[in-house]
């Protein structure tokens, strides 16, 4: 199929931010193309479903037949990456592939559209060798061989896929060369340099022993009450940890002191909590302690999830984690953490104490009484109105099709929820209020955010399970001003996986970190966005690069996206 014009219409919209304590005022050559101008609809909703408009027509298939094999139950993730380099973020959908007892029927394959920058997506997946034959689960995004485009990882029920870019909208699939085909059942993945040798190293997360050979019978004995089985019904697979070694990966796993088979891992994140300068790990386990892997330094890890306070619900039990994600709700300047859970567990949301712990304040903000009777799976911290704090949106499905016959109270197709931050430490339900597009209820699985079309305000991807994936605009995002940054590090890390910034507009601090991999089975674009409020200037900015260099700017135009260069040197 053809891409269609891909000619940018330069603009003012991106501007260098050299190694210079000064912003330079000429126009790189290479600029975003101007935000596509969209028309508001009469009900002047915030969120509008733009998936048909914009070209992307996708559904997932779990290739099941009734006979409830555990993995159908579980979807897949989505990615945004900017796979061509031309700064607008482009669209990788994962699908899965018949099971025994399906006839075999339906598009199975996994889809890539090319961002065209007017507001749609030209599907690229047969050109591109993305297709991905096997049954697929999530994805992560980053540049591991350090030659200036960003490559693809893509986990599965079976072995695992690395596609490594050509550079010319193709990919060639490398995983067994690089040694990453792990052939278990691989569910959330993430990248960063844990180590500070400059490349980039891949976290995978493992679920449990499952295979179709051991497919167990679970539920009731009665006719059409057969349900996937709980996770306990197998035994648990320690993740992976993959040193990048140039050309290959090694596997660390126990050299780095990660190595534990008890955790049935769905959502990774990697994020400096402690603020030592080195990525720590979150990993989210399913009805098992969940991981917090503090980075000692020197190449191995401490699983310090207990004594933190981030291992275990109130009551001292495991939860079933789904999807976790890092960001800094309440402006302190440290990483606070999201966590999804099963129904009748509530979510986590655990506030950095700033001293090695954290304290559970889900109930006290308002995040936990809206989860109760859900099942979250994929999360994001985000301003979505650009007011300068982080909202939450969680995406929801159960995992039983059947679960009316064990809960009244319970749904299979369930609402999101998109909780608003009200500045003064609690979160309110404004998922009615942001459009009715935003209010279907569906089995929601993957989340992912982009301002795809460049306008100035976060966008949502939504995958489901066995169902169409939703993409949903952002048509307000931009009444209040906002800077996005897209970060460029030398050596072989270009794209700035693990980069911290600071953001002080308008007496608020804000932070972000540059990351590859997170929420469930997904990833947002790499391009950092900040809602300023009334700010129309940017007081600073303060990068800590991965490199451990710093670089302080300043002051920047608002309503901009910025490319900043490293310094080079010291």
């Amino acid at each position: 199929m053809s891409c269609g014009s891909r000619t940018p219409n330069f603009s003012a919209a991106l501007r260098l931010v050299a190694p210079f304590p000064f912003l330079v005022s000429a126009v790189l050559a290479e600029a975003t193309p101007q935000a596509v101008q969209q028309s508001r609809p009469p009900e002047a909703a915030f969120f509008v479903d733009a998936t048909v408009e914009a070209g992307v027509r996708f559904r997932h298939r779990h290739g099941g037949s009734g006979r409830k094999y555990m993995v159908e139950t579980m979807g897949s993730g989505v990615c945004w990456f900017d796979a061509d380099g031309d700064l607008w973020p482009d669209l990788y959908l994962i699908n899965s592939q018949p099971l025994p007892g399906h006839d075999g029927r339906g598009d199975f394959r996994s889809r890539f559209y090319l961002n065209r920058g007017d507001g749609t997506f030209a599907d690229a997946t047969d050109r591109s060798g993305l297709a991905a034959p096997g049954y697929g689960m999530g994805c992560a995004a980053a540049d591991v061989d350090g030659d200036g485009d960003l490559d693809l990882y893509v986990t599965a029920f079976g072995p695992n896929r690395l596609y490594l870019n050509r550079g010319d909208g193709r990919f060639d699939e490398a995983g067994a060369a690089w040694g990453v085909d792990d052939g278990s059942w691989s569910a959330s993945a993430a990248f960063a340099d844990y180590d500070g040798d400059g490349d980039l190293d891949l976290y995978v997360c493992n679920y449990v022993d499952f295979t179709i050979d051991t497919h167990k019978h679970c539920g009731k004995h009665e006719p059409g009450y057969q349900a996937y089985c709980h996770p306990d019904a197998y035994n648990g697979v320690s993740d992976r940890l993959y040193r990048n070694e140039g050309g290959h990966f090694k596997d660390v796993t126990r050299a780095a002191g990660i190595s534990n088979a008890r955790g049935n891992g769905l959502g990774v994140v990697w994020g400096d909590y402690d603020n030592d300068g080195d990525p720590d790990l979150y990993v989210a386990n399913d009805k098992t302690a969940n991981f917090l892997y503090r980075n000692n330094g020197d190449g191995t890890f401490t699983d310090v999830a207990l004594l933190s306070g981030v291992g275990y619900g109130d009551d001292g039990q495991a939860q079933a984690g789904m999807g976790t994600d890092f960001g800094d709700y309440d402006g302190d300047g440290d990483l606070d953490l999201v966590v999804t859970n099963f129904d009748l567990e509530s979510n986590n949301l655990y506030r950095n104490n700033g001293d090695g712990t954290f304290s559970d304040v889900a109930l006290s903000t308002g995040v936990g009484e809206h989860s109760y009777l859900r099942v979250g799976f994929g999360a994001k911290f985000l301003d979505f109105d650009n007011d300068a704090d982080l909202d939450l949106f969680v995406v929801n499905g159960h995992i039983l099709d059947n679960i009316e016959l064990y809960r009244e109270i319970l749904t299979y197709q369930q609402p999101n929820l998109f909780l608003e931050n009200d500045g003064r430490g609690k979160f309110v339900d404004r998922t009615a209020a942001l459009g009715s597009d935003l209010q279907t209820q569906r089995v929601s699985r993957g989340l992912a955010v982009a301002d795809y079309d460049h306008d100035g305000d976060l966008d949502l991807l939504v995958s489901r399970c066995n169902q169409e994936v939703s993409l949903y605009r952002n048509e307000r995002g931009s009444e209040r001003n906002w800077l996005a940054l897209d970060l460029r590090s030398s050596g072989l890390n270009p794209f700035a996986v693990g980069a911290r910034i600071e953001v002080r507009a308008g007496g608020s601090l804000q932070i972000g970190e540059v990351r590859a991999g997170s929420s469930y089975l997904s990833q947002s674009d790499l391009r950092l966005h900040f809602g300023l409020n009334g700010s129309s200037t940017v007081d600073s900015v303060h990068v800590r690069w991965p490199s451990g260099r710093s670089q302080d700017l300043g002051p920047l135009e608002a309503g901009r996206a910025h490319l900043i260069r490293e310094p080079a040197g010291n």
